[in-house]
């Protein structure tokens, strides 16, 4: 019974690791979009977010069944309890992906992001990319060491975000008001998606060790 529960439980985690790299997919395809101004790629990533969303709720599905059929104790019940939770925060990251698409469709025939400003964005979006691809590995394997490392490696969005406001607030900016929203919303953006993907590596930190992943790392 046990290893069939634990069999169930392996392919949660699998499911998981499939969302995130559709979330992936999503995170790139977006900033296609957003830096090329193709109108197509960004329907491409508003329209596949429902499949995401219908993913979240087998995962929701199957965690809910094992919570209630196996009624799981210590730490396999911190396990199915972290996969609810991490499977929540996976959908946002597919949703903040949209917001991206949405704001890259919403300026077509245009590209919504400036020249200048374009080299910080585009890191930006490859930063968040690289991040939720790390949490897919670190889903897979239950990596505690790469999950603590990408915690720590959170550091650049958070200065890729600072850096797009000095531009965007400097005396040079002459794109309007417009434009310097679009920036600001698409910084939170993918700031947000970088926070998720740390807080879900932490869950997987946590489900490893049953510690908070703070005193894991110290």
């Amino acid at each position: 019974m046990r290893e069939a529960f634990h069999e169930q439980l392996d392919s949660v985690f699998d499911d998981l690791a499939g969302i995130c790299r559709s979330v992936e997919a999503a995170v790139r395809l977006a900033t296609e979009a957003l830096l090329t101004g193709d109108a197509e790629v960004a329907e491409q990533v508003i329209s596949a977010d429902v499949e995401i969303d219908r993913a979240r709720e087998r995962v929701e599905d199957k965690a809910f069944a094992l919570l209630s059929l196996q009624q799981p104790v210590a730490g396999d019940l911190r396990t199915v309890v972290a996969a609810l939770r991490m499977v929540s925060e996976l959908e946002r990251m597919g949703d903040l992906s949209v917001h991206v698409a949405k704001i890259a469709r919403l300026r077509v025939p245009h590209v919504a992001v400036p020249e200048e400003i374009r080299p910080t964005v585009a890191r930006m979006g490859a930063v968040a990319e690289d991040m939720v691809s790390r949490v897919s590995q670190i889903i897979t394997g239950r990596d505690v060491e790469a999950a603590i490392a990408l915690g720590r490696d959170d550091e650049e969005m958070d200065q890729l975000r600072r850096t797009s406001f000095v531009e965007l607030l400097s005396d040079d900016w002459k794109h309007g008001v417009e434009a310097a929203v679009d920036i600001a919303l698409l910084g939170r953006y993918y700031e947000r998606i970088a926070d998720h993907a740390v807080s879900v590596a932490n869950r997987v930190v946590f489900v490893v060790t049953g510690q908070n992943p703070r005193a894991v790392g110290a």
